[in-house]
């Protein structure tokens, strides 16, 4: 028995289109990671792009559990001495670009390589419900039906 190794003739990238409202960011995050990588495939390689063509919409009604949403920061530096900057998750959602939260989230979940900066790729992400993907015919992927844990339960 030998290991099998994908080639790239094997490899069918399909398009799913995932709706990121009212889903858990972590657990949102994790899933698409694993099928962007192709995980979930029986042809499965670690050194192939063998993963799907991922598009979430609706990304600025992602939900976070805790007080995450107002005490998560994200640091970057600018280069310059005395650059460091920061901004709350909730900065980040009202501002103009709430999709790159969880484009992070994401990028986070996947190895630091070369691969995972083409897989990175395959990851279109929209803030609101409409996407220019139609074309490609994606299909639906229901992750808040997946586990009942996916959304966000209110403990008041």
């Amino acid at each position: 028995m030998q290991t099998y190794s994908a080639k790239p003739g094997d490899i069918r990238k399909d398009w799913i289109v995932i709706d990121a409202e009212g889903v858990v960011l972590g657990r949102l995050a994790s899933i698409v990671a694993a099928r962007l990588r192709g995980k979930h495939k029986p042809i499965f390689t670690g050194h192939m792009d063998c993963g799907d063509n991922i598009i979430i919409v609706n990304a600025d009604k992602v939900q976070l559990t805790g007080r995450k949403r107002k005490d998560k920061t994200y640091h970057w530096h600018t280069g310059y001495p005395g650059g460091i900057k920061s901004r709350t998750v909730e900065q980040v959602l009202e501002g103009k670009h709430p999709e790159r939260v969880v484009t992070q989230a994401v990028r986070r979940m996947l190895p630091s390589n070369r691969l995972s900066r083409r897989i990175m790729k395959n990851l279109k992400v929209y803030a609101g419900p409409d996407h220019p993907h139609v074309a490609q015919k994606p299909f639906e992927l229901d992750v808040l039906g997946m586990n009942t844990k996916n959304a966000r339960r209110n403990t008041k």
